[in-house]
């Protein structure tokens, strides 16, 4: 038992893990947090230079959504009891879905 003991403290230090990032072709050393930061947001495409040693994400672009929309129109469904999920056919004085324009 007391050679396990000598042989433990005659191990060498264990070596602290290095975490880096590559941006735009450069790899730099960074922070365990920042490294988790990096992966999270969508990897190091996401991001670039703002000076030789700071970089910042690129601002994310939120397409604009659009939604159709039930609307009357002069031909269009025509609904059982109003109801949008049960269409009885096509006639006169329906409803159609519509898509709002710019």
């Amino acid at each position: 038992m007391k050679e396990l003991f000598e042989a433990l403290k005659n191990l060498p230090p264990v070596k602290k893990k290095i975490h880096t990032v590559t941006i735009q072709g450069r790899t730099v050393e960074v922070t365990l947090q920042k490294k988790i930061e990096v992966m999270n947001t969508g990897g190091e495409s996401n991001y670039h230079w703002v000076s030789p040693t700071e970089f910042e994400r690129k601002p994310v672009i939120k397409p604009k959504r659009l939604f159709p929309i039930l609307a009357k129109s002069d031909k269009g469904y025509v609904f059982n009891n109003g109801d949008p999920y049960w269409v009885e056919g096509i006639d006169e004085g329906g409803h159609t879905w519509q898509t709002p324009s710019e």
